[in-house]
């Protein structure tokens, strides 16, 4: 007979065995992102994930002792069941820690900054930033913090759920919102690439860090992730990444001096 976890020790170790030892002994690393949140994740024209995203996820498979990294397209609404239902080992993705999100999966030390803001379409004066989407129709990503706040403290508010910020400005371009709230650099990107007629209004509304989110009681994962992210940032590996696709943005000066912790810092919700 096959002894039960008798002690949550055990039953951790056990899980981490097979999170950190599973990916190390099969040589392959599953990661989760969008698909379609340039400049982080996205694909390119011989559909090919690429962005800051891929380049942080190849580089940490790499450092952690895995071959091989296999990229799986999802969005943020499903990120934390595939996680508990080991469809992939980590999503890497730009997500925020949240004390929801926490309860049910882990995360890494923080491997970026996210400003969001709210974009509008080019020539809307009646919207100057978050004070002004009362009653609005408002578009977001699906299982983000911005479709939270939207939901729960924007009043009256019609908002508009999208599975990637890619449609969400897509559809506030055409009309069909009044304003989005996504990443800053996301909008600016978008626009540029797609010509979309929109714009940012107001100051960026809110910044928070971004980390790596895995299968819970997973210790020396969770390790490996922190060592490996903290090393890319004291090399000048994520300067690099992030100078190459933020614009020249140096991800590893804005980095230095957060907690490494998610426990310790403020909570991603307004």
């Amino acid at each position: 007979m096959v002894p039960l976890c008798l002690a949550a020790t055990a039953c951790s170790r056990a899980a981490d065995e097979d999170t950190l030892g599973r990916v190390r002994a099969g040589g392959t690393l599953r990661v989760a992102l969008t698909t379609a949140n340039p400049p982080w994740n996205f694909l390119d024209g011989a559909a090919r994930p690429v962005g800051y995203d891929v380049d942080v996820a190849r580089e940490v498979a790499r450092r952690i002792g895995v071959r091989r990294v296999t990229f799986i397209g999802a969005d943020f609404a499903s990120f934390v069941g595939g996680i508990r239902a080991d469809r992939f080992d980590v999503v890497i993705a730009g997500q925020s820690v949240t004390a929801k999100r926490r309860r049910e999966v882990d995360f890494s030390r923080p491997y970026a900054l996210n400003g969001v803001a709210v974009f509008v379409r080019r020539g809307d004066r009646s919207i100057s930033g978050v004070k002004d989407l009362a009653g609005k129709r408002v578009a977001v990503s699906e299982g983000t913090v911005q479709a939270e706040f939207a939901r729960d403290r924007v009043r009256d508010a019609k908002v508009k759920t999208y599975r990637n910020a890619t449609l969400v400005l897509t559809d506030l371009s055409w009309g069909r919102a009044d304003a989005a709230l996504v990443s800053r650099f996301q909008g600016i990107y978008l626009a540029a690439e797609k010509g979309l007629a929109i714009t940012p209004v107001g100051p960026v509304w809110r910044t928070y860090p971004l980390s790596m989110s895995f299968r819970k009681h997973s210790p020396a994962f969770r390790h490996a992730l922190d060592t490996a992210i903290s090393d890319m940032i004291g090399d000048g590996t994520l300067s690099a990444i992030s100078r190459r696709w933020l614009g020249g943005l140096d991800m590893a000066a804005e980095l230095r001096g957060l907690p490494p912790d998610p426990a310790a810092r403020p909570s991603a919700r307004p």
